[in-house]
């Protein structure tokens, strides 16, 4: 049994998002959720993939993702838990 292809390959957009299709897939979400990523794409009106979407959103457009350098705290924590752990 094989999955189905996630989309049709044929007009959709590839390569670098726009600052218009990045304010589209986060008012979409922010009205309707992401409850369905295959179909979001299609619904928000998005020429791209819902695993481009999806990938957008939890890597570059989520409002909770932390950016920047680690805090000192956030530093010394990780090197005791290394200490504790080991490369586990």
């Amino acid at each position: 049994m094989v999955r189905a292809p996630c989309c049709e390959k044929m007009g959709l957009k590839k390569g670098p998002w726009t600052p218009e299709e990045d304010q589209v897939l986060v008012d979409h979400i922010h009205r309707h959720g992401h409850a369905n990523w295959r179909a979001l794409p299609k619904q928000a009106g998005l020429l791209r993939c819902g695993k481009s979407c999806r990938l957008r959103w939890v890597n570059y457009l989520r409002p909770d993702i932390k950016r920047g350098n680690f805090t000192r705290e956030e530093q010394e924590t990780i090197i005791r838990l290394h200490g504790m752990l080991g490369n586990r």
